[in-house]
């Protein structure tokens, strides 16, 4: 892919190095919105979906540059509860990222309910540099548990347990997860994406 450069509309150091372990070998310049000076552009996330938000975010900042943009959103989706939080989930309790708090009003919702299944769901937007949209998503099933377990993890991780698994995401570890988990499913398919656009089919 020559010298060509993706932009990912976050300043999440953590998410930039994910994106650029999945897609290394790629030789294209994995670059954060902060690194190309947009550090305060923010984009309220109003839409009915996480395909809404993605490519919201997306075409924003595609709108500023001519390279590649990709932008994320994810959410929670519990079967027993209509799919809640779903895209609301990280302001489910009515504060933005307050994950304890999250936690805890999900597990109260599901008091008494036997079913509890749910699945993380990762959809990422690609704008090419000749503005063409494109999607990847992933999907990671589970199930949630009564009492939070774990530290390594944010958000939903330590009520989540993956199917395969008696650990929740935030006892297995980030190794574990990025392997397994929504996000790396979806960024497994985006560098397929990418690999098709750069032989050019």
């Amino acid at each position: 892919m020559g010298n060509r450069k993706l932009v990912v509309s976050t300043g999440n150091k953590h998410k930039i190095l994910e994106i650029r372990e999945i897609l290394e070998g790629l030789n294209i310049e994995v670059l954060s919105k902060n690194d190309i000076g947009f550090e305060g552009f923010d984009i309220v996330e109003d839409g009915e979906t996480l395909e809404d938000n993605s490519i919201k975010k997306a075409k924003a900042l595609s709108d500023k540059t001519d390279y590649i943009v990709i932008a994320d959103d994810t959410g929670l989706f519990v079967n027993a509860l209509n799919g809640e939080p779903g895209v609301y989930s990280s302001r489910y309790a009515g504060q933005e990222g307050n994950d304890k708090k999250n936690c805890e009003k999900l597990i109260n919702n599901l008091e008494g309910i036997e079913d509890r299944s749910a699945y993380f769901k990762t959809v990422i937007a690609l704008i090419t540099e000749d503005k063409k949209i494109l999607k990847a998503e992933g999907i990671c099933k589970g199930m949630i548990i009564e009492e939070a377990r774990g530290d390594k993890g944010f958000g939903y991780d330590p009520i989540f347990v993956p199917e395969g698994f008696d650990k929740t995401f935030a006892e297995l570890g980030h190794d574990v997860k990025n392997k397994i988990s929504h996000r790396a499913l979806a960024l497994i398919e985006l560098k397929n994406i990418l690999i098709k656009i750069a032989s050019g089919s």
